[in-house]
């Protein structure tokens, strides 16, 4: 397992190694020592699972309101997505920005986002499947997002012309979010 430092603080590529032979592979998945040596250890609480079914479909981007923050841990199991993540939290130095992993199911690896980002991905192939943990549970009451094509986040898609749902097609603009919140405040 390798684990590499993403441009937004905080935001990990987790790089799985899978050992193959003529049967297939054998993957860990998670390691409590590893991802202890990072500071990145979690309760995970919850686990989802999301087929997309059409290739050019954008999921979110999302986040959830103290005090029900996630930190998500997102591996693709089947296909491939483009995953982009925002920085919401007050007084990083990364606050405004994004970054993006490619997940797919061919490169074994995960994307780890602190709590205070906004989360979202974008299906590269026809039947995308994502799993990820995380280490709060789902409070629908807290949970806002973040349009996809925000003109000042300036997130640079692979797909311009994505489906969405109708929820995501409501979301907040970033202008929106500093007006209605300015920020989140991380409280450990």
């Amino acid at each position: 397992m390798e684990i590499i430092k993403k441009k937004i603080k905080g935001t990990y590529e987790i790089i799985l190694k899978p050992i193959k032979d003529n049967r297939g592979f054998f993957l860990r998945t998670y390691d409590n020592k590893i991802f202890d040596k990072f500071g990145i250890n979690k309760n995970w609480v919850q686990e989802n699972h999301s087929k997309s079914e059409k290739k050019g479909i954008i999921r979110g981007l999302h986040f959830q309101l103290p005090p029900f923050l996630e930190t998500k841990l997102v591996r693709c199991i089947r296909g491939s997505v483009f995953d982009v993540f925002v920085d919401l939290r007050k007084n990083s130095p990364t606050f405004g920005q994004w970054d993006s992993i490619i997940l797919s199911e061919n490169s074994y690896n995960y994307a780890y986002i602190p709590r205070g980002c906004a989360h979202g991905f974008c299906t590269l192939t026809d039947i995308s499947e994502v799993i990820y943990k995380v280490d709060n549970y789902y409070a629908p009451d807290y949970e806002t997002g973040i349009i996809w094509n925000d003109k000042d986040l300036k997130i640079e898609w692979i797909e311009k012309n994505p489906i969405l749902s109708e929820k995501d097609s409501k979301n907040i603009t970033f202008s929106e979010f500093i007006k209605n919140y300015q920020f989140i405040e991380i409280i450990n």
